[in-house]
């Protein structure tokens, strides 16, 4: 039986839909993000905002290698092995040249795995376990976070001139929060060796029980005390150990506890005096930030977040690799991205070929009360770079194939 004209016109338009698919597919270049934007909102929907007002200005200059980016998102559940899932899905069903994001230090981990693994190029935006770019690292993965152990460094010097001798450590238990904790008490018995750790409080992330956590450490009574907790843990814990008295005449140094995504809940019960770091958003000065700040405001109506930053200069990040690279091509990302030069509200840093870590910092201070609300004061921004171990001790952090 011969086919009807009709059949010819269903199957000729329906192979001009498909060549007009692929053709708009070319005008764009995928990239491919999961996090957890479900399991860390606080933090996760900043970050957003930051990616979208990022993609609207690279996209407004016309793009990269004049084809302008597209962003697919996902979320990666919280979970390891949906994260992998969704990295494969990304690739093989959506077509994405590179996949960026995650929040989470494990999910971060099992994706690093992924990306060396099925060689994608895989851009960290958020996790902060040192393992992804120095035990763990691959050719294939950078990171832009400052670390644990950048991080840690950076609140040494409040920690060692508090000259306290018993500490006490509080820290979500998963890997950021016990690398973390293992950052602390090296570097400590280094600079102080006589310091003891009298207390170890390590709560599962999001099931914290603040009042058995609050009570354990002062009945320890250290003289000082290192926090890593954040978000609700953060609040709870914060809470409790204010209505029991436990920051009272005791030093404490605190892992994130300045970014506003955790500092805001608190309002008036934000620890004063606490030694943090954090990002004081409203009292940065400098033209990059303040051009940042007023280009969020002016789209969002809402104030940025640390997060927003992180999500803006991840798609910046981007942009600038591919140009650099002048292809999407993995292994030429690859290469692109060692020393890459990128500018951020925080300044210009650059992507350590070494291992593959953003030298982008952060900054330090105290918390204080302003107007019933929890802010940053006496800060001041450490350059990332002046906390990364050099060149050669990275060489003997990192397997021997990863470069």
């Amino acid at each position: 039986m011969r086919p009807t004209r009709h059949v010819f016109t269903l199957a000729l338009a329906a192979g001009l839909a498909g060549f007009a698919s692929q053709a708009s597919a070319q005008q764009t270049i995928k990239i491919g993000e999961l996090n957890s934007y479900k399991a860390q909102p606080a933090f996760l929907d900043p970050y957003k905002k930051g990616m979208d007002l990022a993609l609207e200005e690279v996209n407004a200059k016309g793009g990269v290698l004049g084809k302008k980016l597209e962003l697919i998102s996902r979320d990666d559940g919280a979970n390891p092995g949906e994260a992998v899932r969704v990295a494969e899905e990304l690739v093989t069903r959506e077509g994405v040249v590179m996949i960026a994001g995650t929040f989470l230090s494990h999910i971060g981990l099992a994706v690093t795995n992924f990306a060396g693994q099925k060689k994608v190029f895989f851009l960290a935006a958020e996790p902060l376990t040192d393992k992804i770019t120095w035990q763990n690292g691959n050719k294939y993965t950078y990171r832009l976070r400052a670390t644990t152990y950048m991080q840690t460094a950076m609140l040494m010097p409040a920690a060692t001139a508090a000259k306290k001798k018993r500490w006490a450590l509080v820290y979500p238990n998963f890997e950021y929060g016990q690398s973390a904790a293992e950052n602390f008490k090296t570097l400590m018995k280094k600079a102080q060796p006589d310091v003891e750790f009298v207390t170890e409080q390590a709560p599962p992330l999001g099931k914290i029980d603040a009042g058995a956590v609050a009570q354990a450490i002062d009945d320890a009574k250290p003289d000082a005390i290192f926090n890593v907790l954040f978000g609700g843990d953060l609040a709870k814990f914060v809470r409790e150990g204010n209505t029991r008295g436990v920051f009272k005449n005791r030093t404490v140094v605190s892992l994130l506890s300045g970014e506003p995504e955790y500092l805001d809940p608190l309002k008036d019960e934000a620890p004063v005096g606490w030694t943090v770091t954090g990002y004081p958003w409203d009292k940065i000065k400098t033209p990059a930030h303040q051009a940042f700040v007023a280009a969020y405001q002016k789209k969002f109506n809402d104030y940025p977040r640390l997060g927003s930053v992180v999500g803006y200069v991840t798609i910046k990040s981007i942009a600038a690799g591919i140009a650099k690279a002048k292809s999407t091509d993995t292994e030429k990302l690859v290469e692109a991205f060692k020393d890459l030069k990128v500018d951020s509200p925080f300044g210009p840093f650059i992507y350590r070929a070494s291992d593959h870590q953003a030298t982008m910092g952060a900054y330090v201070g105290k918390i204080a009360l302003e107007n019933g609300k929890g802010t940053m004061a006496d800060f001041k921004y450490v350059d990332g770079a002046s906390m990364l171990p050099s060149d050669a001790e990275v060489r003997k952090l990192r397997p021997t194939e990863t470069n």
